[in-house]
C-alpha cells in the first residue's frame, strides 16, 4: 500500500506549489520616463531641481570632475544613499544638470520672422551658457540628453527655422550643425584661455610653417589674416557663415524665400 507521507520525508514540511510571480518591469534608462515621485508616503525632502542646482554649483566652482553623489548629498544636507531615491545613478544626475542649464534660455512668445536674427540670438544665448558653465560643452559632447527644457529649445529652433522651407529632418540636422558650432567655439575659447603659452607657441609655429614656402595657401591666409580677432567678433563672423549654410537651398530642392536671410 502506498505511503501517505510526503516524498520529502517525515521531517520535511510538505511544500505547496508557489504561483509564478511576474518579473517586475525594468526601470526606464531615461530619467524623464521615471516619475519624480510615486505619490505615496511623505513629501520628499528634495527635488530634481534642487539636486541639479546643487550639482551645477559644484561644477561651476570646481569643475565637472568634482561632482559626485557624495558631494551633492553633502551640499543638500542629505545622506549619500538617500540621494539615490531621487537620482538612481550618476548619469541621471548629469542629465538633470544639462536640462537645468537648458532652462536658462529665454524664448520670446513667438519667433520674430527674421530667421537670421532669431538664430543669432539663440547662438549668443548658448555661448553665454557655456561661458557661465564651462563644463557644459564637453558634457554635451559625451552625454547628449533631451529633457523637458531641451525639448522646448528644440521646438523653438524648429519654429524659428520653419520659414526656410526645409523639411523637419533637415531642420533637425541644421540644429545639430548649429549647436555643434557653438559648442566647439566655446571649447576652443576655453582651451585658448587656459593655455595662453600654448596658444602663443602654436601661432608662432604656424607662422614658421607659412614662411617656409611649403604651404603657399597657408602663407596667403596668414598674409591677409592680420592680428588675432576679438573672440566675440570672430564668433559673429563665423556664426554668420554657419547661418548662411543653414539657410542655403538644398541640392535638388526648392526653398522658400527667407525673411531676414
Amino acid at each position: 500500500m502506498p505511503s501517505s507521507k510526503s516524498p520529502t520525508g517525515p521531517d520535511q514540511p510538505e511544500q505547496s506549489e508557489q504561483p509564478d510571480r511576474p518579473t517586475p518591469p525594468e526601470a526606464p534608462e531615461v530619467i524623464w520616463l521615471r516619475p519624480e515621485r510615486t505619490g505615496r508616503g511623505p513629501r520628499p525632502a528634495h527635488s530634481r531641481d534642487s539636486i541639479a542646482a546643487a550639482a551645477i554649483a559644484i561644477a561651476d566652482a570646481e569643475g565637472l570632475d568634482a561632482v559626485s553623489m557624495r558631494r551633492v548629498a553633502a551640499a543638500l544636507g542629505a545622506g549619500t544613499m538617500s540621494l539615490y531615491n531621487y537620482v538612481p545613478k550618476k548619469e541621471h544626475l548629469l542629465d538633470l544638470m544639462l536640462d537645468a542649464v537648458a532652462g536658462e534660455y529665454r524664448f520670446p512668445p513667438a519667433p520674430s520672422g527674421d530667421v537670421r536674427a532669431d538664430l543669432a540670438d539663440l547662438a549668443h544665448q548658448q555661448l553665454g551658457l557655456s561661458r557661465r558653465h564651462p563644463w557644459l560643452p564637453a558634457l554635451v559632447l559625451v552625454r547628449p540628453s533631451i529633457g523637458p527644457n531641451a525639448l522646448r529649445y528644440t521646438d523653438h529652433f524648429l519654429a524659428v527655422t520653419a520659414p526656410t522651407g526645409l523639411g523637419g529632418g533637415a531642420r533637425m540636422e541644421a540644429m545639430a550643425l548649429f549647436n555643434g558650432f557653438v559648442g566647439q567655439f566655446a571649447q576652443y575659447e576655453q582651451t585658448a584661455a587656459a593655455g595662453a603659452k600654448w596658444q602663443a607657441e602654436l601661432v608662432g609655429y604656424l607662422g614658421q610653417a607659412a614662411a617656409s614656402g611649403e604651404f603657399p595657401h597657408l602663407a596667403q591666409a596668414f598674409a591677409t589674416t592680420g592680428p588675432p580677432a576679438d573672440p566675440d567678433r570672430a564668433f559673429d563672423r563665423t556664426l554668420d557663415r554657419v547661418i548662411s549654410a543653414i539657410l542655403a537651398p538644398t541640392e535638388g530642392g526648392a526653398q522658400e524665400t527667407v525673411e531676414g536671410g
